[in-house]
């Protein structure tokens, strides 16, 4: 691939990347949420006063995530040595999570279920917006997406022998990056229940942590080696 071709895929990743981190900032502003007990897409939601700022940098951080994703796809058509499975595959799963999570910030939940008794009632009753429904589909989508990327990519590296950096440090992010995941569908499994959040906000916020530090490790590893 093209020195200008990787240069592109390694710019977007990660500023994509960047983005997908900027949920840190209720670390010093007052959003008024827990964030061990929280969603993190409750930051985003429209009846919270900083809902507009979050939903801005979700959308970059899709749209970001999603142009790497594609131009690297695109890039591997002509480039016959680095169509293989696991590098298509992966792609194809950060692509998707780019796309899922632009779409995220176009479908904002409407209050916040987990500090709002009054919002989760309804949310039960199927008696909030259309857009809960619609946001729960395309956040699973963006983790499906960023699931398949974070395996198949690390995957490619090591049996590859490409990316270096992720070839080493990838597995490492991947294994957090399962855990964390367990944690959040085990805790929102129970939160649906009725029975607590038990840390909800703190396992999802790991996850979109981990997700982001291998984000960023494949963007530098991609602008290492000029490859994709």
């Amino acid at each position: 691939m093209s020195t200008n071709g990787t240069r592109r895929v390694a710019a977007l990743i990660g500023l994509g990347a960047a983005a997908y981190t900027a949920w840190v900032l209720e670390v010093v502003l007052s959003t008024g949420l827990n964030p061990i007990d929280t969603y993190v897409s409750e930051l985003a939601a429209q009846d919270q006063p900083l809902g507009g700022l979050f939903r801005a940098t979700d959308f970059t951080a899709g749209l970001l995530a999603f142009a790497g994703g594609l131009f690297a796809l695109l890039r591997l058509r002509t480039h016959a040595g680095s169509r293989r499975p696991w590098a298509v595959i992966g792609w194809a799963g950060v692509t998707l999570f780019g796309a899922s999570t632009a779409a995220d910030a176009w479908l904002p939940l409407s209050c916040t279920p987990t500090v709002d008794p009054e919002c989760a009632a309804r949310e039960t009753a199927g008696l909030v917006p259309a857009t809960h429904q619609a946001h729960a589909i395309s956040s699973s989508l963006a983790m499906t997406g960023a699931l398949v990327g974070i395996v198949a990519l690390t995957v490619a590296a090591r049996r590859y022998g490409w990316w270096a950096p992720l070839a080493r440090y990838g597995p490492v992010l991947v294994t957090l990056e399962l855990l964390a995941t367990a944690w959040t569908l085990s805790a929102i499994a129970l939160f649906t229940a009725g029975r607590g959040t038990w840390a909800l906000g703190a396992g999802q916020r790991l996850q979109v942590l981990f997700v982001a530090l291998w984000l960023g490790l494949l963007a530098y590893s991609v602008h290492k080696e000029r490859r994709t």
